[in-house]
This record gives C-alpha cells, structure tokens and sequence, in this order.
C-alpha cells in the first residue's frame, strides 16, 4: 500500500511553527516514500473560522514551496477537502452508529449539563462529565421526547470497562482504561456539525490515509478513534505522535517566548529554506551532526526512525544563525532583490527604484552580506546612507577609559586623514588610522568606534570605510565635524 498522509489543519489562526512542523514531517516523508501528501481544511468549527487563516495557510505553504498532491485548489479522487464540504456523509455514519446501537441521541440541556458540571465540581466526584443520562432511555421515552420536538445531539457509546491499546510508531505501545476516556463523547452536534473526532476518522478513512503523524497532544484523543474505528468496522491507520516543540525553557512554545506566527518570520527578514531547514531539525536527526538540508534533500534523506521521542526545541537564536547562512549563500543580485522591500517599506528606496537608487543599493549588498541575520537588519545598519542622523549624544561618542577632550582630539586629528580617501586605498587609510591610534596611546577601538557613530549613529555598521565611500567625502566629513561640535558642547556645558 502507497504511503498516503495529511496535514489538516483548523483556519482559526495563523500558520505557527508547532503546526508547519508536523506539515513538514508529513511532507517529507511522503514524498521518501513516493507516497501521496494530501491538504485537508477542518473547518467545522464555523464560529471560529477566518478566512484570513485560510489565505495564510495556503501562502505560508507556498512560500516554503510545500505542494500537496491532493486537497482544496488542486482537487484530487477523495475530495472535497473542506470539511464545512462532507457534512452530510458525517450526518449518515453518525446516524449508523446509533441505528446499530453504538451511539445514541441526546436530549440533556445546556442547563442540565451546566447543573451537573457544577454539582461534580462541588462534590469532588470520581467520574467528571456526561453521566450518561440519555444511554439508558427507552425507545418510548425518545419518541416523546422527539414528539416534543427537543434538539438533540449524538454521542458515542464508550465501553463501561476494558482498555484500550494502540501502538505508536514512536512511543510504543499505549494503552488506557476506557473509563479515562471522556464519557460517552458528542460526535454530531446539535446543528448537525460532527465534532473534530467523527470527522477526523471519517475523513482519515475514506481519504485512505495510512499513517497519521501529528503532536502528542493528540494521544490523550487516540483510544477514542481508535474505538470509533472499530465501531466503524474500519481498518486503523498507523499513527506516530511527534514530539512536543519546546521553548528554551523547557516549557511549550508560545508567544511568551516570541513570535511563534511563520508571517511573522517572514515579514521580519527570514528565508523560506532557512526556516523550511531548521524546523524540519526540531525533533529530527540525520546523524546528530549534519545540520544544512535542502528541500530535495530531505525528501529523500526523512524517516521517522530518526525522529526523537524527546521534546524538540525552537531555538531563535539558532534560526537566526541558520538565516545568516542561507543569506550568505545568495548571489548579491539575489539579496539585492531580496532586500529592496524593506528598503522601499523605509521609504530610503522608491516604490520604482531609480537607476541610482539601484546602484547605491547595489554596492551597500557586498558590505552588509556578513553582518545581516534577517533582511530587515538591513534598514537600521544602513539608513545612515539614506537620511540625517537625527539625534546624536555626546556619550555615545565617547569610547570607554576616555575622555570627551580625548575623542575631541581623535577625531581632528582623523579629519586630513579621511579627507584623503578619494585618493588612497581602504588599506592606506586603515594604516594611517591604526598609525594615529598608536600615537595617542589608544586602542584601535579608540580611534574608529567615534569615527563608527559620527558617520552612523551606531556602533553597528558596514565596514567603516566602505561606509565612508558610499556616503560621499562631503557627508562624512560634515558628520565628523557635526560629532566634534556636539564633543565640544558637552566639554563646555560640563
């Protein structure tokens, strides 16, 4: 049997790491087995759907470049692939459940439950939940009740003893009494919706899945669908429960740790093969050493053998590094197109850049290559090139163990020398400026950290005398100038 998974995911949020995750596991390794990857949308929560989420479920996947073989867009044999699409298939073998006696019709009120809840919560009883009021009805109770017209939702039969066991492919065998099990579960619901359970198995089996991987947070759900599909006479697909995506602290990833949204990452500057390559390695080894995998590459190299029963941890700092890589490895042409969005989104670049916007951009590309660990790094190392400094402290000026009169002193004494760069080489510059350092008895970082934040404004930038180079020989000086004027207010006013 050909290997046939799906990513079924709910549009009632955005895409998040813990979500493409299991996408991309499921991907890789359909395709490491010529098998089938399938999209389904479960969308029968109606109250919480956004179609926001829809669009950004289908352009997060498309930006990681992931196909899916079958499913919404593309079509496919076992569609359709939206839920909110299958209802009344999910109405006819809920239905057949309680015609063999496996499920039954419900007739408790909000208010009854409300009241049950309430009373099991004060009296610390054993068993929480349905108390399995309407299971024992008799066929004359249900027929006036239905003569009176009463909604009703339908729930699963869950056996009053025994256990239950499956065997994950990671984890091992599981097993779990049936009374830990919700009791007797609503599977279709007063407005004839299913809930996630019926459809889940409904769709899993006429869809032809074989394999379903998805979080562990899911395992507690297993022996419920496991019944179900026994009560369906249905044979169970094999299923692999992933490891958990942790924060650094060892606690579930959420927002308390950062952005946990891929739009996010996205927007911010990272790469779709940065990304689409670190995540695939939360929870996931290939040797334990080897860490830079294209797409291709893992849609030949995946297996769930090499997946941790462990926890896997996201990492942020890791991405970063990962994206610093994967930047470095593009053409400048390529990271000049790449970069031109923020630059523009900055208005330092015009909606249609000019030739000579185009040009600076292009020569700023080779200087801030090594340094850049998102794309948008790039509007503050380079804004300097575009705008005035607006404001400037003396105290950021001034390098530790000096002095304001001290820097004073540097930067004159830099002055004929930068004024000079137009006709000497970086290195006969950098010579003469390290030659000036050892005069004054300073540090390098004495000399070139106020020469950094005079031309601009941080101590993070390009390299200093390509900076000076591109912003001009009349800029640079007037900025050095503007620093040793702010010194000197500052030595006056002290």
């Amino acid at each position: 049997m050909s290997v046939r998974v799906r990513y079924a995911p709910s549009p009632t949020g955005l895409q998040h790491i813990g979500g493409i995750r299991t996408a991309l596991f499921n991907y890789f390794f359909a395709k490491a087995n010529n098998g089938s990857f399938i999209l389904r949308i479960e969308d029968t929560d109606q109250s919480r759907y956004q179609e926001e989420a829809l669009d950004d479920l289908y352009s997060t996947l498309k930006w990681l470049k992931i196909e899916w073989d079958e499913g919404p867009v593309v079509g496919g044999p076992f569609g359709p692939y939206k839920q909110s699409q299958r209802i009344a298939l999910y109405q006819e073998y809920a239905n057949k459940l309680v015609q063999e006696g496996k499920a039954y019709r419900c007739y408790c009120t909000n208010e009854r439950l409300d009241a049950l809840r309430e009373q099991q919560t004060k009296e610390k009883t054993k068993i929480q939940g349905y108390d399995r009021h309407c299971r024992s009805l008799t066929d004359s109770q249900r027929t006036e009740l239905e003569k009176e017209g009463k909604e009703y939702v339908i729930r699963f039969k869950i056996p009053l003893s025994g256990k239950t066991t499956f065997t994950d492919l990671l984890m091992g065998p599981i097993t779990r009494s049936n009374t830990d099990i919700s009791p007797d579960p609503i599977i279709l619901k007063s407005d004839g919706f299913p809930t996630y359970h019926l459809a889940n198995v409904i769709d899993d089996h006429f869809m032809e899945i074989t394999h379903i991987m998805r979080a562990q947070e899911w395992i507690p759900s297993a022996p419920l669908h496991l019944l179900l599909y026994e009560a369906f006479g249905w044979k169970i697909p094999k299923l692999c429960h992933l490891p958990m995506v942790m924060g650094s602290d060892g606690q579930k990833l959420s927002k308390r740790h950062g952005s946990t949204a891929v739009r996010d990452f996205r927007n911010e500057g990272y790469l779709a093969e940065a990304l689409l390559n670190y995540v695939s390695l939360v929870g996931w080894s290939y040797d334990g050493e080897r860490e830079f995998f294209t797409k291709e590459e893992l849609k030949v190299l995946f297996s769930l053998e090499k997946i941790s029963k462990a926890p896997g941890v996201f990492d942020y700092k890791k991405l970063q590094w990962f994206n610093g890589h994967y930047i470095r490895l593009k053409s400048d042409e390529q990271l000049m197109q790449l970069l031109l969005p923020y630059l523009i989104e900055a208005n330092y670049v015009s909606k249609e850049p000019t030739n000579e916007q185009l040009n600076k951009v292009r020569l700023l590309v080779p200087l801030v290559k090594e340094r850049l660990k998102v794309l948008s790094d790039v509007v503050a190392m380079v804004g300097f090139l575009f705008e005035e400094i607006k404001e400037m402290q003396a105290s950021s000026l001034i390098p530790k163990k000096m002095g304001p009169k001290e820097t004073i002193e540097v930067l004159e004494r830099s002055l004929p020398i930068i004024s000079e760069i137009e006709s000497c080489t970086n290195e006969e510059i950098e010579e003469r400026l390290l030659k000036l350092s050892e005069e004054l008895n300073l540090k390098t970082n004495g000399v070139f950290m106020p020469l950094r934040v005079a031309l601009t404004g941080s101590l993070v930038s390009p390299p200093l005398l390509d900076s000076m180079r591109l912003l001009g020989i009349e800029k640079t000086i007037a900025r050095i100038k503007r620093a040793i004027t702010i010194l000197i207010n500052e030595v006056n006013n002290g």
